[in-house]
């Protein structure tokens, strides 16, 4: 018999699965990084069709089998609209999901890594932040959660205020991370820091940074 359970989640990518279903993976607060399939997804008239799209978070209703999860219900809490029709916004989003499939894992506890996805979704749709700095907290953050930040090697060669806000994301809560502005001066350090870490930490290419970086060179 199979066994029904409800986690809280963030959807990180899906893809087709037979002829009418989909494949999810979905971060969860519960179970970490999830399996899950959503039979007849793809049918047009389908209750599951916007509930099994990546940026989507909410409650989702499964059943538990050997190696992976059947959906039943969902219960979306965001769409993140907001994303899917701001052409910059969606490819910041997806390189964040991206990140977040590299580092989770199944049945790890990763509360943190959601948190944070899901904090740096709504920045990302606020005009007062800047993307840039969006993106630097995230990388960093990220990496700082999964123990690998190393810090700043070459401190003189930073501004104080870069300095400082690095510090201000490696010490500061999720949900006080995005309470700070810089000079743009010291925002480039600040990504230039961020760029510096990921290629350390995450030895992997990611394609939606590749096209986002495509567009904003």
């Amino acid at each position: 018999m199979q066994e029904h359970v409800k986690v809280t989640g963030i959807v990180l990518k899906a893809e087709p699965a037979g002829e009418y279903d989909r494949r999810v993976v979905i971060l969860t607060k519960e179970r970490g990084k999830i399996t899950a399939f959503a039979r007849g997804a793809r049918k047009p008239n389908s209750r599951f069709v916007a509930g099994t799209t990546p940026f989507v978070f909410g409650v989702f209703s499964l059943y538990e089998g050997k190696n992976s999860y059947t959906i039943n219900e969902i219960e979306v809490q965001n769409y993140f609209e907001e994303l899917r029709t701001d052409y910059n916004g969606a490819y910041y989003g997806m390189y964040f999901l991206e990140i977040a499939d590299y580092y989770t894992r199944e049945n790890n506890d990763e509360k943190d890594m959601l948190k944070l996805l899901y904090q740096s979704m709504r920045a990302l749709m606020h005009d007062k932040y800047d993307n840039r700095l969006v993106r630097a907290v995230f990388e960093i953050k990220s990496i700082v959660i999964n123990g690998e930040f190393k810090g700043v090697t070459e401190n003189s060669k930073y501004k104080e205020a870069a300095l400082y806000a690095v510090d201000f994301i490696v010490k500061s809560s999720i949900e006080k991370l995005y309470t700070f502005k810089l000079t743009d001066d010291a925002l480039m350090q600040l990504c230039e820091i961020a760029t510096t870490s990921r290629k350390y930490a995450m030895h992997t290419s990611f394609k939606s940074l590749e096209i986002l970086e495509s567009f904003i060179s």
